[in-house]
């Protein structure tokens, strides 16, 4: 048996889906700038595909700009907010973003920008006192993810945003709002405009549709300058000839998400469920890593102690069964997740992200219970730390 646990890093294509996507390779090829017929009729697909978008995320059709990916969303918004300041300020995100945005206020904060990273407590949630006394004068961006990629925890973005909202009333200079919803897109309802944020990405594969298109929402009136330069696509924002073909695939698939959101939700969280209560049952010394509260359905993290991640995981893909150790964009290093929730460098280092998609079966888990506890015993048996019990 084959089992994929690994939906957080990607997801499988629905045939839906590459159904949708199919005659947009050969039969409606034209460019979406083109004045002839064929371009007209990509153009026509192109929007009919935005419209879709714009309704499930209640948004307005013009503040949808398709991308590459989650990564250039974020790097879209927020380089091009800042850029169109003309100043340098003050800026705010957690410590437990992804990459594609805390490595953008890394940099940013060599050029000059004064950098506060929000900590979180021991379930990955950040303190809303914390945030309200970090936000200064000269704030003008703050960048908080939807949900962690990692533990799944999510943030309180809508009680953020309604603060947000609040102190630009008597600000000259507005302070923007950026949420990664990456994780989040396809599991759980996005509203934009409950969520109060300026600009929201998400990225197609996460929610099994294609690798290389994803979306930004960009509240109308947002003041952003390009960061790319070539064309008029999108906007103004991300020049370069539309892909046609993903970008339907992402509106089918975003649209089956939507559709299927209470049955997924339901069908996941039980499947969580029961290989965490699995794990508890089955193996000593584990500590489940996240939110009992505020959480996806989808993933689990959990520490197994005296052990390494990435040796468990090669003994697992040993038995057909696939999972990571964090971000797929952060192989190899330990989690800066896990160390800003306070979890000691040995938990750190055994822990491992179970996640999982709506074609995953409960099969599948008493496979993997089956299999995880005697790998586990194998390999702490192996280890100078570990001295049973």
């Amino acid at each position: 048996m084959k089992v994929y646990l690994d939906n957080s890093a990607t997801t499988a294509v629905d045939e839906s889906v590459v159904d949708e996507m199919l005659p947009y390779f050969s039969k409606i090829y034209g460019n979406a700038s083109s004045f002839h017929s064929f371009g007209r009729d990509a153009k026509m697909a192109l929007e009919k595909a935005r419209i879709k978008v714009a309704e499930i995320l209640n948004a307005e059709t013009d503040e949808i700009i398709f991308t590459g990916c989650g990564t250039e969303s974020d790097n879209i918004a927020i380089f091009g907010t800042l850029n169109s300041f003309n100043k340098k300020g003050h800026i705010i995100t957690t410590k437990i973003e992804h990459h594609a945005v805390l490595y953008c206020f890394e940099h940013l904060q060599k050029l000059g920008y004064e950098t506060t990273y929000l900590n979180v407590d021991k379930t990955g949630r950040i303190s809303i006192d914390e945030f309200k006394k970090s936000i200064r004068d000269d704030t003008l961006l703050v960048s908080i993810m939807h949900a962690n990629n990692e533990v799944g925890t999510l943030q309180p973005i809508e009680e953020i945003g309604s603060i947000i909202k609040e102190i630009n009333k008597t600000r000259k200079d507005k302070i923007y709002f950026h949420t990664d919803a990456v994780q989040s897109a396809g599991k759980i309802k996005l509203d934009v405009k409950k969520l109060g944020v300026d600009y929201l990405a998400i990225s197609a594969h996460k929610f099994n549709g294609p690798k290389g298109v994803g979306v930004l929402y960009k509240k109308r009136g947002s003041n952003i300058s390009s960061i790319m330069f070539g064309g008029h696509h999108e906007n103004n924002l991300r020049p370069g000839t539309e892909n046609i073909p993903c970008i339907m695939g992402l509106a089918k698939a975003l649209e089956n998400s939507v559709n299927s959101l209470e049955k997924n939700y339901s069908n996941i969280l039980s499947l969580r469920n029961k290989l965490r209560d699995g794990i508890i049952k089955k193996i000593p010394n584990v500590l489940i890593n996240g939110s009992d509260e505020y959480f996806l359905p989808n993933i689990l993290n959990v520490s197994f102690n005296f052990i390494e991640g990435e040796s468990l995981l090669a003994r697992l893909d040993a038995k057909q069964i696939a999972a990571s150790t964090g971000s797929a964009c952060a192989t190899g290093s330990l989690s800066h997740v896990l160390a800003a929730l306070g979890i000691d460098a040995l938990a750190i280092q055994g822990a491992i992200r179970f996640s999982f998609g709506h074609n995953n079966t409960a099969e599948e888990i008493d496979y993997v219970l089956e299999v995880l506890p005697e790998t586990v015993e194998g390999l702490r048996k192996m280890s100078p730390l570990w001295k049973g019990g």
